[in-house]
């Protein structure tokens, strides 16, 4: 399976899955959510929350809508807003079933974010660090590519840093990473 990390927004990738960095509700808010919500228009955001509350580090799919997918997995690394942070059994669950859901899916590929690393408060090399160990251990059947996406500079250093992909990661745009 190939692995890699970009940069760039999740709601402008063009996969078979997304994931969505979700709480439990599923109540598409800000941060990942936000964005995949504002680019798939407001019926995900129904259709999540009509599939919530799920357990800490279950999934949930919706159709992807207006988005370059075909599903979004929602994947509560984190408690409900204001419940709690995300914790590194969260973020290795959330993970693992999001590879297994895109797998079950029949899904060939996947972006992933870091998730519980940005609202939820956890450390973003810790973060990458489990998300990078959870791809590296997964043997798939149908998924063949996972791209995890940062946002940030910042965020995208330091996952390619936790991950061990800093020679062979790529911007969005297709230019080798500079760094």
């Amino acid at each position: 399976m190939d692995f890699d990390v970009i940069q760039g927004d999740i709601a402008v990738q063009s996969a078979d899955a997304l994931v969505n960095a979700a709480g439990t509700s599923l109540r598409m808010g800000s941060g990942v959510a936000g964005a995949l919500r504002r680019g798939a228009g407001q019926q995900i955001n129904e259709e999540a929350m009509d599939e919530g509350p799920i357990d800490l580090g279950a999934v949930a799919v919706t159709d992807a809508y207006d988005l370059e997918a075909e599903y979004v997995i929602h994947a509560a690394a984190m408690p409900h807003y204001g419940d709690g942070e995300a914790t590194a059994e969260s973020i290795r669950d959330a993970t693992r079933n999001s590879l297994e859901c895109a797998d079950e899916l029949g899904c060939r590929s996947l972006v992933i974010p870091a998730l519980g690393c940005g609202v939820a408060g956890f450390d973003l090399t810790e973060g990458g660090e489990i998300i990078g160990e959870e791809i590296d251990a997964y043997e798939p059947e149908a998924l063949e590519e996972v791209r995890v996406i940062a946002y940030s500079d910042e965020e995208y250093d330091a996952i390619r840093a936790a991950t061990g992909e800093a020679e062979e990661s790529k911007r969005t745009d297709g230019r080798k990473a500079d760094r």
